[in-house]
């Protein structure tokens, strides 16, 4: 394990240089009330004509969406066709209607899956002599990709403004990020008033999925800036704040709003500080048991949390006292306030401690692959084994 962690950090320290040598874009942010109107004038300035629209079936019926398409040029193709954990499978047959209509841009429409997949779509045409497999990782696109408006539907993945996209392989049964600054979007449009409709569970879900953003790329030892710090603590106290407002009382639009911008600071900062072990065993979770990558990820968060034990006591600390939830105590004290916090939020919103369908049997194959995606590259606080990895996903399994 020592030679392991030796070259983990040598490794982390070389991509650290690569990324303080890289330009960074940030996608334009539009934000608002029905600031989604905006869409037809973006492409109209940018001279996109034939965009291609891509979301779910429900937004595809959504009044919103036939209110935009009524705007935008008559060479405007929607899919709405996109399902939760999209395969590469049907982001091939979403490549061939870009093809098919000629399209010049993309509008992603709805949550992480929705906008995921619009993502590697625009890494295949971008790279039409690459599989997705052969770009899952870091940097392997390498070319520009169409133009891109991503619009959430949800407060949670923050993929509005991370280089990431996660698709399930069908062939092979599990997740696999891909993750290249060729595929931010250029905007982001944020309008709090398309996100009242997303039921509790939902609400829950995402929001615990922006915290988990937000708490990993905290912890992580290096890959930062002064901006993922301050973005990570406001993120943080955002999602603290109005998360269970918004879950219940979804026709706030104050939470609401909040709640988008905590998701898109939280995914502004792992996208150059980098997610961590939660998300590396969330991924086996969904892959193997199609289990939602944001309630996966809230039930992984505290288990992981409690394992690192006191190296992360005080940034932890630090957390629990900006964010109001441990004002008095020793660090250790007010770190474990901090995930019991956690904890009780889930309960609150209904998610549960455990996750008892993942088997037994599945366990190995489980931290196999995520010691794959996470070593080298994941700056995490504490690095695993298989048999770290092992160990925890039983515990969340209640095993």
């Amino acid at each position: 394990m020592g030679i392991k962690k030796a070259f983990c950090r040598c490794y982390q320290k070389i991509v650290d240089i690569g990324m303080k040598t890289m330009k960074w874009k940030e996608p334009e942010r539009v934000e608002g009330v029905d600031s989604f109107h905006s869409i037809p004038e973006i492409l109209s300035n940018e001279e996109k004509w034939a965009p291609m629209i891509v979301t779910g079936s429900t937004l595809g019926k959504s009044n919103f969406l036939k209110a935009l398409y009524g705007e935008l040029s008559e060479r405007t193709v929607i899919y709405d066709k996109v399902k939760s954990d999209p395969s590469v499978s049907q982001i091939e047959e979403m490549v061939c209607l870009y093809r098919e209509n000629q399209c010049d841009s993309i509008v992603a429409i709805g949550g992480g899956s929705n906008i995921d997949a619009a993502k590697a779509m625009a890494a295949r045409i971008a790279r039409p002599d690459r599989t997705l497999r052969r770009m899952a990782g870091a940097m392997k696109v390498g070319r520009e990709t169409p133009f891109f408006i991503a619009v959430p539907t949800t407060a949670g993945t923050g993929s509005e403004t991370t280089l990431a996209a996660v698709v399930t392989d069908d062939t092979l049964n599990r997740k696999y990020s891909i993750m290249d600054g060729a595929l931010l979007p250029d905007y982001a449009v944020m309008d709090p008033s398309l996100t009242v409709s997303m039921p509790p569970s939902l609400t829950a879900a995402t929001g615990m999925d922006a915290l988990t953003h937000a708490v990993e790329a905290y912890l992580n030892v290096s890959y930062h800036t002064e901006e993922t710090k301050e973005n990570c603590e406001d993120a943080v106290c955002g999602i603290m704040e109005f998360l269970e407002l918004a879950y219940e009382q979804g026709d706030s639009l104050e939470a609401r709003e909040e709640m988008l911008i905590a998701s898109y600071k939280a995914g502004a900062a792992f996208t150059r500080a980098c997610v961590g072990n939660v998300h590396a065993i969330a991924h086996t979770i969904g892959g193997l048991y199609h289990v939602p990558h944001g309630l996966a990820n809230a039930v992984v968060l505290p288990y992981v949390l409690e394992d690192y034990g006191e190296t992360v006591y005080e940034p932890l600390a630090h957390l629990a006292e900006i964010s109001n939830i441990a004002g008095e105590g020793s660090k250790q004290e007010k770190a474990r306030c901090f995930i019991e916090h956690i904890r009780q939020m889930n309960m609150a919103m209904g998610i549960p401690q455990h996750l008892p369908q993942i088997q037994r049997e599945d366990v190995a194959k489980m931290a196999k692959w995520a010691d794959k995606e996470a070593n080298p590259l994941y700056p995490v606080p504490v690095i695993y084994d298989k048999k770290r990895f092992e160990r925890v996903i039983l515990k969340v399994a209640g095993k």
